[in-house]
Order: structure tokens, then C-alpha cells, then sequence
């Protein structure tokens, strides 16, 4: 019989105050300000994106069921600046939160197929694995992960999942969504050359036994950014929400010991701090 170890989390954790995110960049950069779990603003010259915006309590039905959260979001959601595209990977509680897609106004929602149904006003596109659309200036790209899709008992894999491949204003960003580790990385890889910056989780992956078809594990994460070949990738999907049963801070820890085993540099794929910007050009 299998045994499972769950490492209690702390009721908790304060955060440190950091610089507000940046107004603007020029053309050719792209600021990434890490807002907690899978929440990234990112914004380039023209366009200011959110991916999987939950702001609640808790990563459950009415946000306030489910998991509760340890760290509150490091930006509040009335400072949250004007988006223009809401990214959303999937339907699961931790990603997909109707209240707060519903706080930030009239941004446009790419998601994939079947998730419109779960949003509080008509999304901008459902797109499948490697349909394309675009907004503005920007081309987004749904592309695969390996996850499934649930919000009720009896609706399992009703609905797609993935991630997002975004070209715009000169630079390429890749948000991973949930995924465990696939090959489809290499053709991600292939098929979209020139990522300048990689979102890829690398929290709640304990045990192994269960959690590996969904969630990657900080070396397999290390393993992905070299198969999408990304010039910089950023860690989440940790240090939130206690979804399994890791230390909260073991994801961070463990990251490091990944960069040197596969001889990754750590400016080549760090984590933020709960509310810090990085800047890349």
C-alpha cells in the first residue's frame, strides 16, 4: 500500500513590499510581475496581460471553498492596471475564478475549448492546441500540456486545457499553464522558435506516484525550459496554495538543485519574489 508524508504549510506568510510594477517598457522588452500561484502580469510596449487571474481566499467553488491561501495576492486587484488580454489555461479552481476575471472590466478572456462556458462574460476566443488568434498587435497560440479538466465530480476532461504561445511587440512569452512533463515540450519548442521568456510550474508534485501525469516537478520544469529552448524561464505555481504534499518552500530549494544538475545558469530560470518585477530585454 502506497503512504503519503504531507509537510504542514504555515497558516500564513507575509509578504515583503516590493516596487510597484512598471508603467510602461520600450519596444522589445517584456516585464513579468509575479501576483502569486499562476498569476503573472506581463506587459510589453503595447499590451498589458493576466494569466490565470485569481485573486480569492480560497482555490474553490465561490473562492471561498477549497484550499486557502497562505500568502494574500501581492497586488491587489483595484491596483491591477488596465488589461488587454486575460490568459486562461483551464477550468480548474486555482486557475479559473469567475469574480476576479469579473473585477478586471472589459479584457479580453483566450481560452480553449469548452472553458467559455465557466466565464462570466463571452470570452474573445476558444482556440485548440495550435489555433491562433489575434488581438491587437498580439498573435496568441494555444498549445499542449499534459493536465486534465474538472469543476464538478461528474465533469472530468469536458473541456481542454493547455498553454500559450504569445508573440507581440517583438517579443515571444510562453505560459505553460499545469502540465506535467511531455515530449510535447520538443515540438512546442519546434513549432515556436525564439521564446524570450518562459512561465513553467514547478510546485505541487508530491507524491510522485500520483501527481507526475499532471504536475511537473522543478527538474522536469529545469527539463522543459531547455526543451522549449527559452532564453529566460520563471518559476510558479507554488508557494500559494497547499494543493500537495510539499514543504512550501521545497519547490524553490528544489529548483536549485535541478539548475545544477542539468548546468542551467540561475539568471536562465529563477523564481520571483511574491509581488517582484523582472524586466527582460
Amino acid at each position: 500500500m502506497r503512504t503519503r508524508e504531507r509537510t504542514a504549510w504555515p497558516r500564513a506568510v507575509a509578504l515583503t513590499p516590493q516596487a510597484p510594477p512598471p508603467a510602461r517598457v520600450g519596444p522589445g522588452e517584456i516585464a513579468v510581475t509575479f501576483v502569486g500561484h499562476s498569476t503573472f502580469l506581463v506587459r510589453t510596449a503595447s499590451m498589458v496581460f493576466i494569466t490565470d487571474p485569481v485573486f480569492t481566499t480560497r482555490a474553490g467553488p465561490f473562492g471561498r471553498l477549497g484550499p486557502p491561501r497562505v500568502r494574500p495576492p501581492a497586488i491587489a486587484l483595484a491596483d491591477v492596471p488596465r488589461v488587454d488580454v486575460v490568459l486562461l489555461s483551464h477550468n480548474h479552481y486555482d486557475h479559473l475564478q469567475p469574480s476576479s476575471l469579473r473585477a478586471l472590466g472589459d479584457a479580453s478572456t483566450v481560452t480553449t475549448l469548452g472553458v467559455g462556458r465557466y466565464l462570466p462574460r463571452r470570452g474573445a476566443g476558444e482556440l485548440d492546441w495550435w489555433q491562433a488568434m489575434r488581438i491587437g498587435g498580439a498573435e496568441i497560440m494555444a498549445v499542449p500540456a499534459q493536465h486534465f479538466s474538472a469543476r464538478t465530480p461528474w465533469d472530468k476532461n469536458q473541456t481542454l486545457w493547455c498553454g500559450f504561445v504569445v508573440r507581440v511587440d517583438g517579443v515571444t512569452f510562453y505560459f505553460a499553464g499545469d502540465t506535467g512533463y511531455t515530449p510535447q515540450f520538443q515540438e512546442i519548442g519546434a513549432r515556436c522558435p525564439g521564446i524570450d521568456m518562459a512561465l513553467l510550474p514547478i510546485g505541487a508534485y508530491e507524491p510522485r506516484w500520483f501527481m507526475t501525469p499532471m504536475h511537473m516537478n522543478p527538474d522536469e520544469a529545469v527539463r522543459a525550459h531547455l526543451d522549449v529552448k527559452s532564453r529566460r524561464s520563471i518559476g510558479m505555481h507554488f508557494g500559494t496554495f497547499q494543493l500537495t504534499d510539499e514543504a512550501i518552500d521545497e519547490p524553490v530549494r528544489a529548483l536549485e538543485r535541478a539548475r545544477v544538475t542539468h548546468g542551467v545558469a540561475p539568471e536562465a530560470f529563477r523564481t520571483l519574489e511574491f509581488g517582484a518585477t523582472a524586466v527582460f530585454r
